[in-house]
């Protein structure tokens, strides 16, 4: 099983932390939530989620 790469987590959380208004302090949880969000798209073969930008 594949996991997403560090570029493609680094990627989303940006978009995670731009979505929620830029909030200082939360980068663990936004870097969390974009692990989970593209190794379930991964795992359900989404091929639009986790794919690069």
């Amino acid at each position: 099983m594949a996991h997403p790469t560090e570029e493609q987590i680094r990627k989303r959380a940006f978009e995670l932390w731009e979505q929620a208004g830029k909030p200082e302090g939360r980068e663990d949880e936004f870097w969390q939530q974009a692990q989970r969000e593209l190794q379930s798209a991964e795992e359900s073969g989404d091929p639009n989620k986790g794919a690069d930008i």
